[in-house]
């Protein structure tokens, strides 16, 4: 199903995409270095029954670039966004970063949000813990890759080469552990991607300022919690699935063996599925 591209003006103007209105909204919020077509395969369904919406986030796909790429500023755009563009309450769906901004945003503010879900949200893993980590060297690779630039084929083969290290003391090519389709598709998001996005990551600042805690002792709506394998790259520790579970009064929780950390892509139907009987609930 086609949707409508529009443009919400701001610093930084920000690219979104809109379905016919088939019930209440449905805002996706896509992870690091994707855009807004990372949900496709998901849209067909959930625009039967939402007025489904997705948002590119600064420095991504057609959104605008920016000087700052904490998460907090994500969280500023998207509350923005909420408030001004969509002016009702919904529902948010957010994967990897898209995770984070939605909790935040359901804490700041709950007045436009109904109920989250939260697909593998990473918090520290990709916070303070992410030295020395395979997701540091990958993202080293993808903002050397994005800097260099290339065609769709060339930047699919550089991506295949960036080493990541393993518990073993070795490495493994991303090429080992992405087929091509995935490869060439991340090639297409890093077209659309401002390099300099990923340097707090790396650098281990994305999270200043951002508070775990006191974001989950603020969110008043249900939560859908979807946790990856941790052996398959997932990351969403049990720690913060507990804080979560102490601190957030209607969280459910659901894991997903064998799933990495793209568990809408690993495994689409039971992504719909937990997500269908947790709207049935609202």
């Amino acid at each position: 199903m086609n949707l409508t591209t529009r443009q919400f003006p701001g610093t930084p103007a920000l690219c979104y995409a809109e379905g016919p209105a088939s019930g209440p909204p449905l805002l996706l919020l896509h992870g690091v270095t994707r855009f807004g077509r990372e949900w496709e395969q998901l849209v067909p369904e959930l625009a039967q029954h939402w007025r489904v919406l997705t948002l590119d986030q600064r420095g991504h796909g057609g959104s605008g670039r920016a000087p700052s790429y904490l998460v907090v500023d994500y969280v500023a755009d998207a509350v923005r966004f909420v408030r001004e563009a969509v002016g009702v309450p919904l529902v948010l769906f957010g994967h990897s970063l898209g995770a984070m901004v939605a909790a935040a945003v359901a804490a700041e503010a709950p007045d436009f949000v109904r109920a989250v879900v939260l697909e593998d949200p990473p918090f520290h893993t990709m916070g303070k813990g992410i030295a020395g980590s395979a997701w540091e060297a990958q993202f080293i690779g993808v903002r050397e890759v994005a800097r260099r630039g290339g065609t769709i084929e060339q930047l699919a083969d550089a991506l295949a080469e960036i080493r990541l290290p393993t518990a073993s003391g070795g490495y493994k090519r991303l090429g080992d552990l992405r087929d091509r389709a995935a490869l060439c598709w991340s090639a297409e998001c890093v077209t659309r991607l401002d390099p300099e996005v990923l340097t707090p990551v790396i650098e281990g600042r994305w999270l200043d300022g951002y508070d775990v805690a006191g974001v989950f002792a603020r969110i008043r709506c249900p939560v859908l919690l979807l946790q990856a394998d941790a052996a398959a790259g997932g990351t969403l520790t049990d720690e913060d699935v507990q804080l979560a579970q102490r601190s957030i009064t209607a969280c459910r929780v659901i894991r997903f063996p064998g799933a990495s950390h793209q568990i809408h892509r690993d495994q689409l139907d039971a992504t719909l599925r937990a997500v269908r009987e947790f709207a049935a609930t609202l």
